[in-house]
């Protein structure tokens, strides 16, 4: 009994051998193909990461380009906006130049000394209350007389031998007035200019 128990003991241990020596070949087969696996795997991954990183890179760019473009027309639409109210009124101004320009010469005759006409504090108030609204709004007007003659401002509709030699060159006397709307030009002003 005992040779027979000796027998299976050994017959179990080499089982048991053999056993652990294909589980052991099997491991080291798993390993070479995890690490072959690993290797080449880490290549492929290597490679979809530095694809992943270009395109993340590229989307970031084309992100930042996008969101430039759109901050660029919100500032141009404001400004749009912005110049679009301040210009507003301008066709509404415009038209109440010519009167402007009447009740200007109408003050002015009615000033003079000599004068038969007479300006009435009513007409007055409603002369200083029309400028005072349009200066509110952005009108001013351009002071011409004596200046140096400027093409940007002025149109020259004559020129005249200047009475001094330091007027040469200088506006000499304003025929229209010119205007100005919140820092624009709505009307030249037409000068008679010293040379």
């Amino acid at each position: 009994m005992a040779k027979k128990k000796k027998q299976e003991t050994e017959i179990l241990e080499d089982i048991q051998n053999e056993v652990v020596d294909e589980v052991q070949n099997e491991t080291v087969n798993d390993e070479k193909e995890s690490i072959t696996e690993k290797l080449f795997g880490k290549n492929k991954t290597k490679k979809e990461l530095e694809e992943a990183k270009e395109e993340i890179a590229e989307l970031q760019d084309n992100y930042r380009r996008l969101f430039a473009d759109f901050d660029n027309y919100k500032k141009r639409v404001t400004k749009e906006r912005f110049e679009l109210m301040n210009q507003a009124g301008k066709d509404i101004i415009q038209s109440l130049l010519p009167v402007l320009d009447d009740f200007d010469r109408a003050k002015i005759e009615a000033d003079k000394k000599d004068s038969t006409e007479q300006f009435s504090e009513g007409v007055n108030l409603v002369y200083h209350k029309l400028h005072q609204i349009l200066e509110q709004k952005g009108l001013k007007s351009m002071e011409t007389t004596g200046e140096t003659f400027d093409a940007e401002f002025h149109e020259a509709v004559a020129e005249i031998p200047a009475p001094t030699e330091d007027l040469k060159g200088k506006v000499i006397d304003t025929l229209e007035k010119g205007y100005l709307l919140k820092d624009k030009i709505i009307r030249f002003a037409k000068v008679v200019v010293g040379k």
